[in-house]
């Protein structure tokens, strides 16, 4: 049987029928991302028709990639993380352009392609501090908490003292948000499978039943199409090369290679797809297929992508082959048909996600190791950082300059590697250059 041999079904435990299963569980637990990814985006000004096209493009081809390549049961989607710091780092905070924004995704994905082919990324990782990489996650989740929070006007921007305070605790999209967070949360530990995406569901129809600002057109479905403000192709190249822009594309390489790697790990560990060393199986071919995946997302128009967690969701059901990514990819496809429905959700509905993510990235504060005390602090002084800067270039390069600095003082030179110091001198050349964005 073909699929038996590409595959390996038998050989890693598994039927065809467990493998379908588990990409239906993958697919509900993150197909709530064509909805989160266009509406935040759509916030930086990017067209938001056109970035649904581009997000179920970029999910269902990545997954089919990984699925097919690497033979792995994991699903690939344009990350949150990444996509707060496109459109609220980036073209918001920095007011870089979003042809520009598209060009440095761009040169991510061959930065980070480039990397992860010819081992690099391996050398990166056993080379760079992980407390960085932990704050860097713990930063990420405190941002897209704020960034949810402001958006519904649960925290507002102050006037005097400071920056920020509560809104109108008593309006409709602060309490509707913080029930349906709630609910997320309660759905979650009762291990309902797609509770993020009936909490998005719920609310929506609440939202048409009481909100005049929601209307459903009467569509249901409609031919895929970027629309009249298509970003198809529309990357600026040339703009996203000057000196600037490079810390940003430095940003993007170095959350993906810390985050989609661990992700990587840990949902291959799930599914039992470590070798006898404790190296992934397929690793290279996996790594390399999420960072093409962000080739694609400047090519089409949206955030980069990384491989998803909620990939552990389909290997708890059982998947252990590339079919259950190639599943999902499939029904990601098929989502592009669907576009007046996504359109129809309010923000409202999609904060608790984002609020929902942001608390499950905190959960980096137990990776920290407080034994090593100089470690612990710059990884919560990047974290801490990146939400007072709003900038994760600033966190990730404060948390660099703080390793280093503190471990020169403390007479721990011996725990810094060549790597951190390059990078941190790099990093603080960039600043004082002002070069940074």
């Amino acid at each position: 049987m073909f699929a038996e041999k590409l595959f390996e079904i038998t050989k890693r435990g598994s039927t065809v029928r467990q493998e379908i299963i588990a990409g239906l569980t993958t697919f509900l637990a993150m197909v709530y991302s064509v909805i989160v990814v266009p509406n935040m985006l759509s916030a930086a000004g990017f067209p938001p028709e056109s970035v649904f096209i581009a997000t179920c493009l970029v999910s269902g081809l990545g997954s089919i990639l990984i699925g097919l390549w690497a033979n792995a049961p994991m699903a690939i989607g344009c990350a949150i993380s990444l996509t707060a710091f496109t459109a609220f780092s980036l073209v918001l905070g920095q007011g870089v352009s979003v042809p520009v924004a598209l060009g440095a995704v761009f040169f991510m994905g061959i930065v980070f392609t480039l990397i992860s082919a010819t081992g690099i990324r391996a050398w990166i990782l056993r080379n760079l501090p992980a407390s960085i990489a932990q704050g860097a996650g713990i930063g990420i989740g405190l941002f897209l908490l704020l960034i949810a929070a402001n958006g519904v006007g649960i925290v507002v921007g102050n006037q005097a003292g400071l920056p920020v305070k509560l809104g109108d605790f008593t309006t409709f999209p602060v309490l509707i948000s913080l029930a349906g967070l709630a609910a997320i949360i309660g759905l979650e530990r009762l291990q309902i499978k797609g509770g993020i995406l009936w909490v998005i569901i719920a609310i929506t129809l609440i939202g048409l039943a009481v909100d005049p600002n929601v209307k459903f057109s009467g569509e249901l479905f409609k031919m895929p199409t970027f629309g009249e403000q298509s970003l198809f192709l529309e990357l600026d190249l040339m703009g996203a090369l000057q000196p600037a822009i490079l810390p940003v594309v430095f940003a993007l390489v170095m959350t993906a290679v810390f985050d989609a790697t661990g992700t990587i790990r840990a949902v291959a560990g799930q599914a039992n797809l470590l070798d006898k060393d404790g190296q992934i199986i397929n690793g290279g071919k996996a790594l390399t297929s999420d960072s093409v995946s962000s080739l694609f997302s400047g090519l089409f128009g949206t955030a980069p992508a990384a491989v998803y967690i909620e990939s552990a969701a389909g290997t708890a059901a059982g998947g252990k082959t590339g079919i259950t990514a190639i599943v999902v990819g499939v029904l990601f496809l098929l989502m592009l048909f669907f576009q007046p429905l996504a359109s129809l959700v309010p923000s409202y509905a999609t904060a608790p996600a984002l609020m929902y993510v942001g608390l499950l990235m905190l959960s980096n504060v137990n990776k920290l190791d407080f034994s090593d005390f100089i470690g612990a602090m710059s990884g919560l002084v990047c974290a801490v950082f990146i939400v007072l800067t709003a900038n994760i270039v600033t966190g990730i390069m404060l948390g660099f300059a703080t390793l280093v600095i503190g471990r020169i003082i403390s007479g721990e030179v011996k725990k810094l590697n060549i790597g951190t110091v390059l990078i941190a001198v790099a990093l603080l050349a960039f600043y004082l250059g002002g070069w940074n964005i």
